[in-house]
């Protein structure tokens, strides 16, 4: 028998889980789980090595509940829908009526490429809508700052909670909506002193020049070559889709490149862009896919002096 807050559901549908302690986790995740086993649901666990454990711990041995390796499933906001996505496909193509995952994001994810995150936890609201899924994203309130919980209600339609009531969000906001805010990253240290390089209307044969220009050789080859292309086609949108001038800026530290990219325009119109692959033909959104899964931070911003920024970070971002 199927029970629960999205019994006869179809679609996606997204709720988060607030817990306190580990018992008010597993009060909730435990029987969601179970729940979808005894539904002969595939059910999935996408957390991290501690509350992995905890939960492992928690269910009967043989339980069904196959356990996604969490750390490498949320490296990057644009690969973590892809991997969903086509776990997704693959369980519907078997046949699946409904598919229960829960999941966490890695607390590394609250510092400074937060404002990649939030987006994310906003796009896969229209993300999955494909998909017969009910996903709950746990979010542990001892180590989550209260800014990241503020957010975590405004991206979430409901809430689960330990008593077994599934409570609607008053604070959710629709994507498109949300998606269009300015979600500025605080500026990275690097930013403080001057470019080592800035170019006005770059070609793309001179932005990839430009990243190589300034790699110091202590990043791993592979993630500047990965941010050659990102630069490339983040200068080739701005010139075809955004308004003159074109300005791009490099900064380099001891662990990272950061460079940005700037044109007088608005930004692209499709709030979804970069995080879902632009199969509808949205303009220069390729480009902005590949970037979102070559970098290691993408940061956007609307409406600052000189109209819209893109900030790309390859290495550790600050």
């Amino acid at each position: 028998m199927r029970t629960g807050a999205a019994a006869g559901h179809h679609g996606y549908y997204h709720e988060a889980v607030r817990y306190g302690s580990d018992e008010e986790l597993l009060a909730v995740v435990v029987p969601f789980l179970l729940g979808g086993v005894e539904a002969g649901e595939p059910t999935f666990v996408a957390l991290g090595e501690r509350t992995g454990g905890l939960v492992r711990a928690a269910l009967p041995t043989g339980s069904g509940v196959e356990f996604l390796t969490g750390g490498s499933v949320y490296a990057r906001p644009t690969a973590a829908i892809r991997s969903y996505r086509e776990l997704l496909r693959a369980q519907v193509t078997a046949g699946a009526g409904q598919i229960r995952i829960v999941g966490e994001l890695p607390t590394t994810s609250f510092g400074a490429t937060w404002d990649w995150w939030a987006r994310y936890e906003s796009a896969i609201n229209h993300a999955y809508d494909d998909f017969p899924l009910w996903s709950m994203c746990a979010y542990d309130t001892r180590v989550t700052p209260p800014h990241v919980l503020d957010e975590v209600a405004r991206t979430h339609p409901r809430f689960a909670t330990p008593d077994g009531t599934h409570v609607p969000s008053p604070a959710y906001t629709e994507p498109t909506v949300y998606l269009r805010e300015d979600r500025e990253a605080p500026p990275d240290p690097l930013q403080a002193a001057p470019a080592l390089v800035e170019l006005t209307d770059p070609t793309a044969a001179q932005a990839r020049a430009a990243v190589y220009a300034v790699d110091r050789g202590v990043l791993p080859a592979d993630d500047v070559e990965d941010l050659v292309v990102a630069v490339s086609e983040t200068v080739t949108n701005a010139l075809r889709h955004g308004r003159p001038p074109v300005r791009l800026r490099l900064w380099a530290g001891p662990d990272r490149i950061v460079a940005t990219v700037t044109d007088e325009g608005a930004g692209p119109k499709d709030p979804f862009v970069g995080l879902l692959s632009a199969g509808d033909g949205t303009t220069g959104g390729l480009g902005l896919w590949i970037t979102y899964q070559s970098c290691n931070h993408v940061s956007l911003h609307r409406g600052g002096p000189g109209g819209f920024t893109l900030r790309l970070t390859a290495g550790n971002p600050h």
